[in-house]
C-alpha cells in the first residue's frame, strides 16, 4: 500500500488534502503537526491514517519519516517562513514531492533544484492547490485555446475565511509588506500589493467583486512558463468588501510596522475572528477568472477560463489531491515544475471532473465589441 506523508496535514488545508486522498487513492497517510489531535478526531479515527507530531525543523525525524514514504505533501506554511529542507531531503532519499507554497520567493528558490531532482529521478510539483494550483491550469488551459496569447489576468474571490485558518491569515500579511515584481509591457515592474482596485465580474454566485493587485506565485511563474505574453496581472479580493478596506489600510502601515512578526501574529488572529463572524452568511466559497487575451484565427480574441465552489478547502485538496493521485499511478515527470508545466489541459480538466469541481471555458472572436 502506498504511504504519503503530509506535513502540517493537520492544519485545515492539510486536512482537506487528506480528505481527498482517502476518496481518491488507496494509499495509507501520515499526518503531521506539532500538536496531536483529539482522539474524537473522525479523520485522526480513520483506519488509513496515522498522526504524529513533528517540528520541520527537526532534520533527522523529518528524514526519517521521508526516507519510509512514497510521497511527501508539504503543507507547513507560512511558506515566507520556510527553506527548502522538506525538499532537499525528498531529492536525497529519491521521495517525489508536492507542496502548497505560496511564497514567490520559497518557489524561486525550489525551481533552482530542479536539476538535482532530475538527476535523482524524482518528480516534484509546487504550489498546487487551488491558487496557487487550479488557477495555473485554468490560465494554460486558456492559453492553449488561442493562436497566441498575448497577456493573462487572472483574479480571484474569496468568501470570508474560505474556511481556512489563520496560516492563509498570517500569509496574506506577509505579502503585504513590500511592492513585489510583477511581469507589465514585457518587463518586470514594482507594484505595491493592494493597489489598483478593479470590478471584475466572477460566476455565480459571486458576480462582480472587487480585486486588487497581490503577490502571488503565478505572477512569477507564468510569465517564465509562457515567454510570449507581454504582461501577468493578479488581483484577489475578499467578501464582504470591507476585508479589502481593511486589508488596504494595513498594507499602507509604515514598513517597520508591518514587517514586525508580533503584529503579524495579531493581526491574523483578529482576521480570523472576524471571519468567524462573517461566515455563516458570507459561505467559504471561491471564484477564479483567468482572462487570456491574444489572437485566434487570425482576429483578436479573449479565453476566459473559470472556477466557482461553495468549499474553498474542497477545492484546494482536488487541486493537490489530482496531482498525488498520478503520481501515485506512476506519472512522471523528473525536475521541480510549476502547476502550469507539469499537468497537460486535458488531464486537469479529467482530474477536476472526476472531483465534481465544475470548470468553464469561453473563447470569444470578437473582443473589441466588449
Amino acid at each position: 500500500m502506498p504511504q504519503i506523508l503530509i506535513i502540517g496535514g493537520m492544519g485545515q488545508i492539510g486536512r482537506a488534502i487528506a480528505g481527498d486522498l482517502l476518496a481518491h487513492t488507496n494509499a495509507d497517510l501520515i499526518l503531521t503537526g506539532r500538536r496531536l489531535p483529539s482522539s474524537r478526531d473522525p479523520l485522526a479515527a480513520n483506519s488509513r491514517v496515522r498522526c504524529l507530531q513533528l517540528d520541520v525543523e527537526d532534520g533527522d525525524r523529518l528524514a526519517f519519516l521521508i526516507s519510509s514514504v512514497n510521497l511527501v505533501i508539504h503543507c507547513a506554511g507560512p511558506f515566507d517562513y520556510r527553506d527548502q529542507r522538506v525538499l532537499r531531503t525528498c531529492i536525497e532519499n529519491q521521495v517525489s514531492y508536492l507542496d502548497v507554497s505560496d511564497s514567490p520567493r520559497f518557489v524561486q528558490d525550489a525551481l533552482m533544484l530542479s536539476d538535482r531532482a532530475a538527476a535523482a529521478g524524482i518528480t516534484a510539483v509546487v504550489s498546487t492547490g487551488v491558487f496557487p494550483g487550479i488557477s495555473n491550469s485554468l490560465v494554460r488551459w486558456g492559453i492553449e485555446a488561442l493562436d497566441r496569447a498575448e497577456s493573462v489576468h487572472l483574479s480571484y474571490v474569496v468568501a470570508g475565511s474560505g474556511g481556512a485558518g489563520t496560516t492563509v491569515m498570517r500569509t496574506t500579511f506577509l505579502e503585504i509588506r513590500h511592492p513585489f515584481q510583477g511581469w507589465v509591457h514585457g518587463q518586470w515592474r514594482s507594484i505595491v500589493p493592494y493597489s489598483a482596485p478593479e470590478w471584475v465580474t466572477f460566476p455565480d454566485p459571486y458576480a462582480k467583486a472587487q480585486v486588487y493587485w497581490f503577490s502571488t506565485s503565478e505572477a512569477a511563474t507564468l510569465p517564465r512558463s509562457f515567454p510570449q505574453l507581454h504582461t501577468v496581472t493578479t488581483k484577489f479580493g475578499s467578501l464582504p468588501g470591507l476585508y479589502n478596506q481593511l486589508t488596504g489600510l494595513m498594507a499602507r502601515l509604515p514598513p517597520i510596522v508591518i514587517q514586525q512578526p508580533w503584529i503579524i501574529e495579531a493581526l491574523a488572529k483578529v482576521s480570523y475572528g472576524m471571519t468567524q463572524l462573517s461566515d455563516p452568511w458570507t459561505g467559504t466559497g471561491v471564484a477564479i477568472r483567468a482572462q487570456v487575451d491574444g489572437q485566434h484565427q487570425g482576429k483578436p480574441a479573449r479565453a476566459t477560463a473559470t472556477l466557482s465552489h461553495p468549499q474553498m478547502l474542497l477545492t484546494v485538496g482536488a487541486g493537490t489531491g489530482s496531482l498525488a493521485q498520478l503520481l501515485l499511478q506512476g506519472w512522471q515527470q523528473p525536475g521541480i515544475w510549476p502547476v502550469e508545466q507539469a499537468l497537460p489541459s486535458a488531464l486537469f480538466q479529467k482530474l477536476l471532473q472526476q472531483r465534481g469541481i465544475p470548470l468553464t471555458l469561453d473563447v470569444d472572436l470578437d473582443i473589441e465589441s466588449l
